[in-house]
């Protein structure tokens, strides 16, 4: 398990193509609003997979520094590239970011795990993002853990050797 973007394959749809156009105005608008702040930014989720549905939002990881303290501060931040989207392209998938420091990052975070597979790493300075997911994907191994699909959803099974009482840590 390494970081690599998705392996997922789908003929290109109308969907997809709005969709990409749409990380293409955001992550420029990005890079323009945080500047040198910015650190990494991803796509992930069913963008990220290649699996988009007309109705999809287009889920975005930014790791930021200097972030205000607080999800809503972070998001008000975000809004002028909200905008610039929105002006851009009328009508376009919605935005859902999720923003981090470097040491949130670091600290580690569930919603990494699927990012191993499926997300697409836009920006990554001095490839932080890479690193942070590969240090993951290293401990993920060494635990056996596995992605198990079941009927179009998946659940990970973190240690399948697990032991009730035992204590591990990703």
């Amino acid at each position: 398990m390494t970081p690599r973007p998705s392996q997922v394959s789908a003929l290109p749809s109308a969907s997809s193509s709005v969709h990409d156009l749409v990380v293409t105005l955001a992550a420029d608008a990005i890079r323009a609003h945080y500047e040198s702040r910015l650190v990494s930014l991803a796509v992930f989720g069913s963008v990220g997979r290649g699996t988009a549905r007309d109705n999809s939002d287009v889920d975005l990881l930014l790791i930021v520094t200097d972030l205000p303290r607080g999800r809503v501060a972070r998001a008000e931040e975000f809004l002028a590239v909200e905008r610039t989207v929105v002006a851009a392209l009328p009508g376009a998938p919605a935005l859902s970011p999720v923003f981090k420091t470097p040491a949130e990052a670091q600290a580690g975070s569930p919603l990494f795990l699927d990012m191993i597979d499926d997300a697409r790493i836009l920006v990554d300075r001095d490839g932080f993002l890479a690193a942070v997911l590969a240090r993951l994907a290293g401990r993920l191994l060494e635990l056996g853990s596995r992605r198990v699909w079941q009927d179009g959803w998946w659940y990970w099974d973190l240690k399948p050797d697990y032991r009730p009482g035992e204590v591990f840590e990703l």
